[in-house]
């Protein structure tokens, strides 16, 4: 069976993608989670992961690290991944591609911080409108040409799993969007690899104080659905 090391479910988008698309595809697998606050957890996985990040997918003495070659190698074993149609298949793979590699400032201005509710001040906004504008186009490609629910068609796959994050963003940070890309913010929300992440990241009782910290930046903070955090902030020092 796989297992899979991931960080905080309330903050790692990069764990989220392949975590999800285990879950979609019922494909066993077990999981550690590497709180990010945990300075000797981090230690002593950094001494395991190639690349001292997560996620890091472990299949029996072999690691694949880095969310998009978890998906590829998932790919090669089991079907599913990718949509089945070539053309849903060949627009899915690049929307996948573009999302891992692209989008930095909406990665930077609204970090995954799923317990939150936002609202966002106008420097971020205007910060954000290209990146928005690409990914309605990038969305609305995907769901008129193959007809939805889902990216390239009827099925979850890999490219959802890949916006399975912004998802969560835009719900944390109320993104207004079209009402046919709304429509698919509220299916990726709904599934129930989803629900089930979402409701175990709100039960986490870490705070990450740099991931809490970006919030002041990108607006004010309006609710706080989380389980009471354990670990205080750490004392400034001279």
């Amino acid at each position: 069976m796989y297992h899979l090391d991931i960080g905080n479910k309330n903050y790692s988008s990069w764990s989220l993608r392949p975590w999800v698309l285990l879950k979609a595809l019922d494909i066993p697998f077990s999981e550690d989670v590497i709180p990010f606050h945990d300075h000797e957890a981090w230690a002593a996985y950094r001494k395991l992961a190639p690349s001292g990040l997560v996620p890091l997918l472990q299949d029996g003495e072999l690691l694949i690290w880095d969310s998009i070659a978890i998906a590829e190698y998932l790919a090669e074993r089991h079907k599913g991944v990718w949509p089945r149609d070539a053309r849903a298949r060949a627009y899915a793979r690049s929307a996948a591609a573009e999302m891992h590699s692209g989008f930095s400032t909406l990665r930077a201005v609204c970090g995954m911080n799923i317990g939150v509710r936002v609202t966002l001040n106008d420097a971020a906004k205007a910060r954000l409108a290209a990146d928005l504008a690409r990914i309605e186009v990038l969305w609305l490609e995907g769901l008129e040409r193959f007809g939805g629910p889902y990216l390239g068609g009827d099925r979850f796959s890999a490219a959802d799993a890949f916006f399975c994050p912004v998802a969560f963003r835009v719900q944390t940070y109320g993104i207004a969007l079209s009402d046919k890309c709304r429509a698919y913010v509220d299916t990726l929300l709904a599934h129930p690899a989803m629900r089930e992440w979402y409701e175990a990241g709100l039960r986490e009782p870490f705070r990450d104080w740099p991931h809490e910290d970006e919030i002041a930046a990108a607006g004010t903070l309006t609710a706080d659905f989380r389980a009471p955090g354990i670990n205080p902030r750490p004392e400034s020092r001279p």
